[in-house]
């Protein structure tokens, strides 16, 4: 499954197409997002900011998978763009609140990012790794 990933998903222009998403998304004023009352899910945009930041991650992970062969140096870049997603986490929820109208800072999303960056940052660890070794 994973060469397959490899294959589909690791040319640049997926992780920077995602990056940007986020972007867009964390920059929509609130009054064009739906009311939380509309979802049965208790704290959905939680889930929804562990997504998008797991993804993130993997699919950088996922494009540097592609151009790097050492083991050890991929290591480093793993790490680097997880701590990368959680700057632009933190970074986003303050222009939520000095810039984007009706949005506000949340501690809870920040946590929700970096837990999305972390689950992308194991599973590029136990799924890209190991096929980098075996390579």
């Amino acid at each position: 499954m994973i060469p397959l990933l490899k294959k589909r998903f690791g040319a640049v222009y997926f992780p920077f197409a995602w990056t940007l998403v986020i972007g867009i998304l964390m920059c929509i004023p609130g009054s064009v997002l739906p009311s939380e009352s509309k979802f049965s899910i208790p704290q959905f945009d939680k889930l929804i900011h562990m997504g998008l930041f797991g993804g993130f991650v993997f699919l950088w992970d996922l494009y540097l998978s592609n151009r790097t062969t050492s083991t050890a140096r991929l290591l480093r870049q793993f790490f680097i763009v997880f701590i990368l997603a959680n700057t632009y986490g933190i970074g986003m929820e303050y222009v939520q609140k000095y810039w984007i109208p009706l949005r506000d800072f949340d501690l809870a999303d920040i946590i929700a990012d970096m837990i999305g960056a972390g689950i992308g940052y194991g599973l590029s660890n136990l799924w890209l790794l190991p096929l980098k070794n075996g390579e």
